[in-house]
């Protein structure tokens, strides 16, 4: 059974199990090693979904060793790039945790009012209910059972529809219950997208609504989706990973993380593009002795461009005399004000906030700045530093040739695997089951490539 999985993922890039059924019904080597036998699609369904969703990446990385063992492939050379795979999702399904978040803080303030017009009822008991600015679904019930307790409300006794009178003590406590089984909704919704996601799909709960590069809706719509990583070494694909990341750069670390989980070390030379760059990312790479080979964002402009590398106007071009003190083309001094921590950087990166001491009357102001303001400038040294040494990394001869190679390895793999081997959208739901079909299609990536290496040697022989 794996053989015959495994070999439809190699011929097709994605087999699905009616196909895996009726070829060996009719084809002759699927009939050879089925030994004659044809399962049913929901027999190859139970294989796949049952007895390898928890040892699939283990089959991966196993076969990945005998090829790269036969093939002596150089995993010190990794070239990265993701790609955002549409995912088997309905378009309009979308549940925002910002929009949640402010649906959520309305309700509170309904709350808040309608536990006031109880207290206002409440009066000649002498109970009073004590309101707050945030509320839990636990508080609502509870006091929804004290107020049914007070009154002695039967629901069975209530009335509904057209020409039925509710009492005010059925109308409030039906607004309890349903601003009690909103907020459950709405914290439900909240903890779906945790703190990595800001959105997610009602009929996959594990997909991220991201923009497609291939927008065929023509409407620049977000749609559900995953981020498949993927690090190629010699053309084959060394290690992959599934994502709810929009950005490619908080995919680097976890990527990297799972190819040292499986081959024992990190690479030296893991090269992708600007997607990539961040100082979080570059630091990781120091940490683990690994070179930096990312682009940054100004790369090409910085590189090309002679006149922009030059302006004496961008503040990392700004002199610095023999005090420390950092001048700009006029002369004048710049003065530290404070540092800013850079939102989301898990280093505690900061910012050096500097501000010139007086513009006034300056020759470049039209040239210096937009504003009438004296001239802000932020700087963070490490980071320039780690991006001149990137340069120095990329412009050298090795540096040329990995990045030729990446956009040619990396790239290349997933055109192959999108246009050649017509594998474009994610089939199966939940992350898991995403996870299985994505190993699954990469093993017969990796086998696909072997199996013409191999062709092409015969051949030439």
């Amino acid at each position: 059974m794996l053989k015959t999985v495994l070999f439809g993922f190699m011929t097709s890039g994605y087999c699905s199990l009616r196909e895996l059924e009726d070829t060996c019904k009719v084809n002759l080597r699927f009939m050879y090693l089925m030994d004659r036998q044809t399962p049913s699609y929901r027999t190859f369904g139970y294989f796949i979904n049952d007895v390898l969703q928890d040892s699939i990446e283990q089959i991966f990385y196993d076969i990945n060793q005998s090829i790269f063992k036969e093939e002596h492939v150089d995993l010190q050379h990794i070239y990265i790039d993701g790609s955002k795979f549409e995912a088997n999702a309905n378009k309009y399904t979308w549940v925002w945790k910002k929009a949640t978040e402010k649906s959520r803080y309305k309700l509170y303030e309904k709350i808040t009012a309608l536990l006031e017009q109880i207290n206002e009822g409440l009066i000649w008991s002498g109970i009073n209910v004590a309101t707050n600015t945030e509320y839990v679904p636990d508080y609502l019930t509870e006091v929804a059972a004290k107020y049914a307790a007070l009154w002695q409300i039967n629901e069975n006794s209530f009335v509904h529809g057209k020409g039925k009178h509710k009492t005010v003590q059925q109308r409030q406590y039906e607004l309890l219950i349903e601003y009690r089984d909103k907020l459950e909704e709405y914290i439900e919704k909240i903890d779906t997208c945790g703190s990595e996601r800001n959105s997610y799909s009602k009929t996959d709960k594990s997909a991220t609504f991201m923009r497609i590069k291939k927008d065929y809706m023509g409407n620049d719509q977000l749609l559900p989706a995953y981020n498949v990583q993927i690090g190629v070494a010699d053309e084959y694909i060394a290690v992959v990973d599934v994502n709810h990341y929009r950005a490619d750069m908080d995919c680097f670390v976890p990527l990297m993380e799972e190819f040292n989980s499986r081959y024992g070390f990190y690479p030296k030379y893991p090269v992708a593009d600007a997607g990539y760059e961040s100082y979080n990312n570059y630091l990781f790479c120091e940490q683990h002795g690994m070179e930096k080979y990312m682009k940054f964002p100004m790369f090409k402009k910085e590189t090309t461009d002679a006149k922009y590398h030059n302006d004496p106007f961008r503040s990392v071009n700004f002199p610095i005399d023999a005090d420390g003190v950092m001048r700009c083309p006029n002369g004048k001094p710049f003065n530290f004000l404070y540092r800013k921590h850079v939102h989301g950087n898990q280093y505690g990166r900061q910012e050096e906030v500097y501000q010139c001491e007086n513009c006034t009357g300056c020759p470049y102001a039209d040239k210096c700045k937009k504003t009438d303001k004296n001239r802000t400038v932020r700087i963070n040294q490490e980071l320039t530093g780690m991006h001149k040494e990137v340069i120095e990394n990329l412009e050298s001869i090795h540096g040329a040739l990995l990045r030729m190679n990446r956009s040619i390895q990396a790239e290349g793999t997933f055109g192959i695997m999108k246009n050649d081997r017509w594998y474009k959208r994610i089939v199966r739901r939940g992350i898991n089951s995403v996870r299985l079909e994505v190993f699954l299609v990469s093993i017969g990536q990796n086998l696909y490539k072997y199996h013409n290496k191999k062709k092409r040697i015969e051949e030439a022989a």
